[in-house]
């Protein structure tokens, strides 16, 4: 009897996201590199340590500065990142599939120009999981939700078994626009409002005026979603959003502490744009993309 040729992942963007999809695949048997600035190569740890309620482990992973041959590449980098980062893959053509997991829509039309439409294989992911050094990985959330267009089961069909096995929890989504849209009704609405107002979930639900905010972003969100095609469910969301743990903070928030660039053309633009081109009035949300560029202290571009 033959043996199964274990997958191979290369991931590239090794911070919390990539971190934990590499840690949680190596786990499970399969083949992992993460691909790294060429500055940080000689000192980049070999091992990736994961805390997680799927389980705290240590797993071997291989390290690169260019993309080797992989079945699957994941892309993880913050969507400010990503024009940069593509410079890792020297050859697209040793890559079988390239799995983007960043927030928005807009590399997906981006990476299919750069790469051909048939390797790109639209995915999302929702999860709070923080890289607190290189190859240390925490997942501070109960959950980690993995959805992938249903094109990627052919290739992708296992490794979704592989991490549900491991906790995740996987779908596989018929039509991009709701796979694309169903994370940024919820993502644009809580990384928005927890940024502008600096709070938890908890703490932003139990106040009346940040909470009302952010639910009028999520409905004007959905309101755009569904014109762009989407198949959302406000009130669904909605119900979804109040039975989130209340010490979730958004990625977007703590980078404005840590004074980084937040990805707000990626997260609040699709929206933003989707509106102007469907004559839908989205006031909380420019309400609240005002209040980040404020607290983020950049110039409004956005509207």
């Amino acid at each position: 009897m033959s043996e199964t040729i274990p997958m191979r992942h290369a991931i590239l963007g090794a911070g919390g996201v990539g971190g934990l999809i590499g840690a949680c695949l190596a786990h499970a048997g399969a083949s992992v590199t993460l691909v790294v600035r060429a500055e940080a190569l000689a000192q980049y740890p070999r091992q990736l340590r994961l805390e997680s309620a799927f389980g705290n482990f240590t797993v071997d992973v291989a390290v690169a500065a260019e993309v080797p041959p992989v079945d699957a590449l994941w892309i993880t980098v913050k969507a400010t990142q990503l024009e940069p980062a593509l410079a890792a893959i020297k050859n697209s053509d040793v890559v079988r599939g390239i799995v983007p997991l960043l927030n928005g829509i807009d590399h997906i039309p981006l990476l299919r120009a750069k790469y051909g439409a048939g390797r790109v294989i639209p995915a999302t992911i929702a999860v709070e999981t923080e890289r607190v050094s290189p190859g240390h990985i925490v997942h501070r959330s109960p959950f980690a939700r993995l959805n992938v267009l249903s094109a990627g089961r052919g290739l992708l069909g296992s490794t979704v078994d592989q991490l549900q096995k491991m906790g995740f929890a996987c779908g596989f989504i018929d039509d991009e626009p709701t796979l694309m849209w169903s994370k940024l009704v919820f993502l644009a609405p809580f990384a928005l409002t927890t940024t502008a107002a600096d709070k938890t979930t908890g703490e932003i639900l139990a106040d009346p005026n940040w909470g009302q905010l952010g639910l009028a972003c999520l409905r004007e969100t959905c309101a755009v979603a569904l014109a762009e095609g989407a198949k959302v469910d406000a009130d669904a969301v909605i119900a979804g959003v109040m039975k989130m743990p209340g010490n979730m903070r958004s990625s977007m928030q703590k980078d404005v502490a840590q004074h980084k660039t937040p990805e707000l053309e990626a997260i609040a633009g699709p929206i933003l744009r989707g509106a102007r081109r469907h004559g839908i009035e989205v006031p909380a949300t420019k309400k609240l993309v005002a209040a980040v560029e404020r607290r983020a202290g950049l110039e409004s571009r956005l509207m």
